[in-house]
Order: C-alpha cells, then structure tokens, then sequence
C-alpha cells in the first residue's frame, strides 16, 4: 500500500470512529454511525463482507445495521448483474442526508414525546386542584412549543439546500 493510501486509510478510520461516536446524538448506535460513515468515504458499494472486515464486527452487527440503514433511507441496496451478492452504497448528498435523520428522528422521537404531551394536556383539562391546573398548563405550553419547533424543522429540511442556509445567514448572520 502506497504512502497516500495509507494516509487515506488512516483519516478514513478517523472520521469513521468520530462519526460513530456522533451517532448517539442523532440517535442511531455507534456501529450504524460508523458503517454509515464508512460507507459515504468510500467511492465503490461494499458488500456485507467488506463491511464486516473493515470495521472488524460481527455478521449479525453488519447484516443488521445495514438494513436498519436502508430502512432510514441513508443507504441503498446495489444489485449487479450475474451477482447474488448485494451492495451497498450511503447517500453523499449532505443535505439529503440532514434532511433524512431529522424525518427519521421525528418520526421516532419528537411524533411519540408530542403524542404524550397531548394525551397529558388532554387528561389534565379537568383537573381542578391548584397542581393539576398547572400540570395542565405545562402540558399544553410544552405541546405548543414542540409544535412550532417541529413544524419549523420540517419547513427547514423541506427547503432547498440554498435557501435553507440563506435562511440561516439572514437569522444568524
């Protein structure tokens, strides 16, 4: 292995490692995060195996987290002809990739915590006592704020690209 590929390797498993210890914050475990990165690094699909030997885990680990990947929508299955293995392939556009974890984390996180607040709002309206209307109220102000901020955040992934940092620049600019 020439110099330079050893160097790309060597910041390859950098980056890898870092964005696995990331995942946790976008809510994903850290080998998903990892074969995610390793996967947007490289230029060709990689098959399960590949997967397996270049992050150093288990079948199970790899076969598992690459479909839960798929099932996010940040990795792709790749088919060849006259092959029965399958490939896979990261999505590399950035945002779409922004776009993809904030549905993903919606959908799993904030939809549950907003269904909850409601059902607490909506239980507590009755309540007369001087801690039950409070309770109440809290409820209902933290359902309002979780809506308004998750209504934004959709309108922002919803945009292009462009106009979504132009929003940006003009709020934090």
């Amino acid at each position: 292995m020439s110099e330079a590929n050893n160097r790309l390797k060597q910041l390859r498993d950098e980056f890898v490692a870092q964005w696995g210890a990331m995942g946790s914050q976008w809510g994903i475990n850290r080998t998903m995060a990892q074969i995610h990165a390793l996967l947007m690094t490289v230029p060709d699909p990689m098959t399960t195996d590949e997967v397996m030997e270049e992050l150093e885990i288990s079948r199970g680990n790899a076969h598992g987290n690459l479909k839960e990947l798929v099932a996010w929508g940040l990795v792709r299955i790749v088919l060849r002809k006259g092959e029965r293995r399958e490939y896979f392939e990261a999505e590399k556009d950035v945002w779409k990739i922004f776009t993809t974890v904030a549905r993903e984390r919606k959908r799993r996180e904030i939809d549950p915590a907003l269904a909850v607040l409601r059902h607490c709002a909506e239980e507590s309206a009755e309540i007369r006592s001087a801690e039950g209307k409070a309770f109440h109220e809290q409820m209902k102000q933290l359902e309002e704020f979780v809506t308004f901020a998750s209504s934004m955040a959709d309108r922002v992934a919803g945009m292009k690209h462009t106009l979504a940092l132009q929003m940006a620049a003009r709020i934090f600019g």
